[in-house]
């Protein structure tokens, strides 16, 4: 999981709540070179979209975001997610997924919290919300003592932004919206997802050749 993350560098936050365009969205998402999905579970019907991203498309890396609970975490692991995100550090909902042996990467800003993931043995952490919690210089404050930590930060990153926290040598990856909004993906802009995405996966050649 890991490795495949760190191919990718970048972790598509997906918002949506019509599984009938679950599809045409995976197939966006890989057509631009990006096949890789979080489902953050902030609607009613996004468990039955990731599970038909999951059932439909075995070639997109597919997730569950904003997860809250363990009955959540059990749910997007019986849907077919490969890896489990949630926004804070919740001890129950890593110990499942621990358990059960899928990637999680809980949210985390302080030291405080990235002690107690490191303390359960997780070493790749979501780094939320990074830019309303002071962006790249705070990560790499909070960073420092942690060496053998890396982020995946989350929360305000764009096409602005990308680079400078791909660069960071201790950032696997950067979750973002801004490649598929909620939007966009109600109003079946497909087409537009897929040129946003290929826009950002350059922008991660560009990153990896400095």
């Amino acid at each position: 999981m890991l490795a495949a993350l760190r191919r990718l560098r970048i972790i598509p936050l997906i918002v949506i709540d019509d599984p009938a365009r679950a599809g045409d969205l995976a197939a966006a998402l890989v057509d631009g070179g990006l096949p890789c999905a979080e489902i953050a579970f902030r609607t009613p019907r996004s468990l039955a979209a990731l599970r038909t991203i999951a059932a439909e498309r075995p070639d997109v890396l597919v997730g569950a975001g904003t997860v809250l609970s363990v009955r959540q975490a059990d749910e997007a692991l019986n849907a077919g997610a490969k890896f489990i995100v949630s926004p804070g550090f919740d001890s129950s909902v890593v110990d499942y997924c621990l358990a059960h042996d899928v990637a999680v990467y809980p949210g985390v800003c302080t030291p405080t919290e990235i002690g107690a993931a490191f303390a359960r043995g997780l070493t790749t952490l979501k780094f939320f919300p990074a830019e309303p919690m002071g962006g790249l210089k705070v990560l790499r404050a909070v960073a420092a003592p942690f060496v053998d930590v890396e982020f995946i930060p989350t929360g305000g990153i764009h096409a602005g932004n990308l680079a400078e926290y791909l660069a960071f040598k201790r950032v696997v990856a950067c979750g973002g919206s801004w490649m598929a909004p909620q939007e966009w993906i109600q109003a079946g802009e497909f087409d537009r997802i897929r040129d946003e995405v290929r826009r950002a996966v350059q922008l991660t050649q560009l990153t990896a050749e400095m």
